[in-house]
Parts: structure tokens; C-alpha cells; sequence
């Protein structure tokens, strides 16, 4: 079934495990997350960026995956991944996308809580969730780099005044993850996550989770995440699977597959198995 954000959280949180969102730059990596969904029976988060969105064309992704999750049984979301212009959220939701995030993270609280809102209110009209993020995320995501000076933590205070502001479907955190290959090694700040899991009634998400750890992301589960965000391991093992020899369709091939592979370790990782 193609469905929205919030319903796949809910039962995420329900039943103590994440959801992985996995990146996609284009139409051909995107039966192979399906189909890792259905090979782990499991429910999927497909993200794209606004440059993807544009790229592939919105209602193109829309009938892939409303297709594709009623051909094989599967919830699938289609979600837009870091969107800062509120004319592109639009465009996405008017297309069809079933879950959209607002990034906010570059501006003041305030800010940042009338832009949600905006958001927010237009989504509502149309059935599809919406993710917000608080607190800044290091590292380079759709050639964006944050550096490690620019990294704000997010403030379990805040967090409660943004949720009540906002009635955001869910939130995406800064605590200690980086977008793209990590600089050294990765430091999470677990209990800021059980804190902001106490403080809020939302489920949490993780972004940078490429190159964390196994068992740092099992322990961030534990600890409150429901969503954790997968895509430069995804292409990492998509180009090596793919190799430089052979007729286009079959190094195609080859990469869907390392993709697909990559895809069904982290939900593997994430619990998920089962889980449809």
C-alpha cells in the first residue's frame, strides 16, 4: 500500500524497531529498495532530494511507487528529503508524495517553527506527513557542507517547544551523526536521544546514518530513534557492484543488486524483518 510517514512510524514505535529511509538519484535504484521491502517483508521509506524530484519528475516517482507497492503487497512512502523551499514541498505534495520534510535547521527557532507550520498546515489538507528537523547535522548532503563549528546539538527544551508549536509528524535530531563519509569516527550522544524521546510525544529521526555503526544504530533505536536515514552507503555499494565491464543493462544490473544488498543489511540491522 502507498502510504504516508506517520502511519509507518506509528507502527515502528509500536513494535521497538526504525524504519530505514533510503536515498534514491534515480528510477532504476528504485524497484531495488522495493523489492528488498519485499524480499524482508517489511514496510520502506523512499527519499528523494528537490534535484531528484526535478530531475526523474514527481509524478514519475509517484506512479513507481504506487505501482510497485500494490504489485507486491508492500507499504511504501515516498518521501521529500530536506526540501528548504516551500514552493518545492508543494509542487512534491500536489504531485502525489505521501511524506515531505521541511529543513529548517539553518534558521532561528522561531523561524524555523513558522516555516514548519506553513508546512504543516498545507500537508494537513492534503494527507501527507510531515518531517522537521531541529538542531544543525554536520557533514555534505545534495552538495551542502555543514561544517563541524557550524554542528548545534538539538536542545531537548526546544525540541518540546517546537513539537507543541508546530504538530510536526516527526523530528529529526543533531546528535552526532554527518551527513556523507565521516571525517573521523562517529560519536553519538545517546542520552540527548533518550532525552528528547522523553520530552516528545513524536517519533525521532536519525539522519547520517551511513558509516555510523551497526551498533551504534541499534543502540540509537533502543534509545528512541524510529527513522534513520540511508543513502551514501547505498551508492558506495551500488558503484563498486557495479564495475566498469559489460553491456550498460547488465552493469545496471549489477548495481541494482549491490544496492538491494546494501538495503536489506540495515533493515536487517533495523528490526524490520517480519515486520510487514
Amino acid at each position: 500500500m502507498y502510504t504516508t510517514l506517520k502511519e509507518v512510524l506509528q507502527e515502528a514505535d509500536a513494535l521497538n524497531m526504525a524504519v530505514g529511509a533510503f536515498n534514491t538519484h534515480n528510477l532504476e535504484m528504485l524497484p531495488a529498495i522495493i523489492k528488498a521491502a519485499v524480499k524482508q517483508k517489511t514496510p520502506v521509506i523512499i527519499q528523494t532530494s528537490c534535484g531528484t524530484a526535478n530531475y526523474v519528475g514527481h509524478r514519475n516517482l509517484v506512479a513507481v511507487c504506487r505501482s510497485m507497492a500494490e504489485e507486491y503487497g508492500v507499504n511504501v512512502v515516498l518521501h521529500l528529503d530536506h526540501a528548504k523551499d516551500y514552493d518545492e514541498i508543494r509542487k512534491a505534495i500536489d504531485a502525489g508524495y505521501s511524506s515531505v520534510m521541511f529543513d529548517g535547521s539553518s534558521l532561528t527557532l522561531k523561524e524555523n517553527i513558522l516555516g514548519t507550520k506553513r508546512v504543516v498546515d498545507y500537508a494537513r489538507a492534503h494527507n501527507v506527513s510531515v518531517e522537521a528537523e531541529l538542531g544543525t547535522v554536520g557533514g555534505t548532503e545534495d552538495g551542502i557542507a555543514v561544517s563541524q563549528e557550524d554542528v548545534r546539538y538539538t536542545d531537548p527544551a526546544d525540541a518540546v517547544e517546537f513539537v507543541k508549536q508546530t504538530s510536526v509528524d516527526c523530528l529529526a535530531i543533531s546528535v552526532g551523526t554527518a551527513h556523507g563519509v565521516y571525517a573521523g569516527k562517529p560519536q553519538l550522544d545517546f542520552k540527548r536521544i533518550r532525552e528528547i524521546r522523553q520530552a516528545v510525544d513524536i517519533p525521532l529521526v536519525l539522519h547520517g546514518g551511513s558509516g555510523s555503526g551497526d551498533a551504534n544504530l541499534q543502540k540509537a533505536i533502543q534509545c528512541g530513534i524510529s527513522k534513520i536515514n540511508i543513502g551514501t552507503d547505498n551508492f558506495t555499494a551500488a558503484i563498486k557492484a557495479g564495475g566498469q565491464a559489460g553491456e550498460p543493462h547488465m552493469v545496471y544490473h549489477r548495481m541494482q543488486q549491490g544496492f538491494k544488498d546494501m538495503v536489506k543489511h540495515y533493515m536487517h540491522i533495523f528490526h524490520q524483518e517480519g515486520k510487514a
